[in-house]
């Protein structure tokens, strides 16, 4: 077949991910070819993702060209991918899974004093510093990495979350002042997850795909994924979701908030179908512990 082409965001972060995938392509005697796409979320950085629909503004673009013919196979940072596949498209692939945990640039948690600025765009990070620290001041920050790194210790910043995978991907593991214990702090659905998508009726893409899925890794995503989807689009509150392979079977955390961290939910279950338990603990946070009654949820 002629050479796979790969469709990603431009982003520094994105194209180290396009790489890894492109590496482990071409170990297999894969040709291929990484095509840049501008999605929404690249175009606006100014409005809060939650405004602009959250999920889904960093890959409904790459879904379009993929469906278009434009590409064969899109290369998501899974947390990006809302809980629905596009009709005429399949996750055909997980790779091994980086670590999930979210991490604190500049001053750890203990070294922040009251009144401290942390920086974040994302309302599950700030419900969950403001739990373990209602005394902090949690600011609004968009941008790529580098933007990130760009304000610590600019405007009063003293500390910046971000995603400790993305970090290890680009070779900055070393600005890392603290990893935050996903048991407690827990991480976005599919955090640490590369995402690969093609066109359902491309078998041979399929086939080749396939060879790249890590199955620990494509259970534990599909899990989190499905909490996700039971909460539906109606969850405008802050979620989040970690699961791990535990003796064979998985174990599944997830976690509704209010977005001042006033009220933080955790539910965690065994289970060894990754539909079903992500399915069940999603239930169990809306319907019997509460989280359908926090402030925000299914905001029209």
């Amino acid at each position: 077949m002629s050479a796979l082409r790969l469709a990603t965001r431009r982003s520094p972060l994105a194209r180290a991910q396009a790489e890894r995938v492109r590496a482990a392509l071409a170990a297999q005697g894969v040709e291929v070819e990484v095509v840049g796409v501008e999605t929404h979320g690249d175009r606006d950085r100014e409005r809060p993702l939650s405004s602009m629909g959250g999920q889904g503004v960093f890959a409904r673009a790459i879904q379009d060209d993929l469906l278009a013919g434009r590409a064969d196979v899109a290369v998501h940072s899974a947390k990006d991918l809302p809980s629905v596949t596009p009709a005429g498209l399949v996750l055909a692939a997980v790779p091994e899974r980086e670590d999930p945990a979210d991490a604190l640039l500049g001053t750890a948690l203990e070294g922040l004093a009251p009144g401290d600025v942390v920086a974040t765009g994302s309302p599950r990070r700030r419900a969950l510093l403001l739990e373990r620290r209602p005394d902090l001041r949690v600011v609004e920050l968009r941008g790529n990495m580098a933007t990130r790194f760009a304000a610590v210790g600019r405007d009063g910043v003293a500390a910046v979350v971000a995603a400790v995978a993305a970090l290890a991907r680009l070779g900055e593991s070393d600005r890392i002042a603290q990893r935050l214990d996903p048991e407690w702090f827990i991480p976005q659905v599919a955090q640490g997850a590369i995402a690969l998508e093609c066109r359902v009726d491309d078998e041979a893409t399929r086939a080749i795909l396939a060879r790249l899925d890590d199955p620990h890794a494509s259970r534990a995503v599909r899990a989190e994924r499905a909490f996700l989807a039971e909460l539906g689009a109606g969850c405008t509150v802050p979620v989040g979701a970690h699961a791990t392979v535990v003796d064979g079977g998985l174990r599944l955390i997830g976690m509704m908030a209010a977005a001042d961290g006033s009220t933080v939910l955790r539910e965690s279950a065994l289970g060894t179908d990754p539909t079903d338990l992500g399915r069940t603990v999603a239930r169990e946070l809306r319907d019997a512990r509460g989280g359908a009654r926090l402030a925000g949820w299914n905001v029209s």
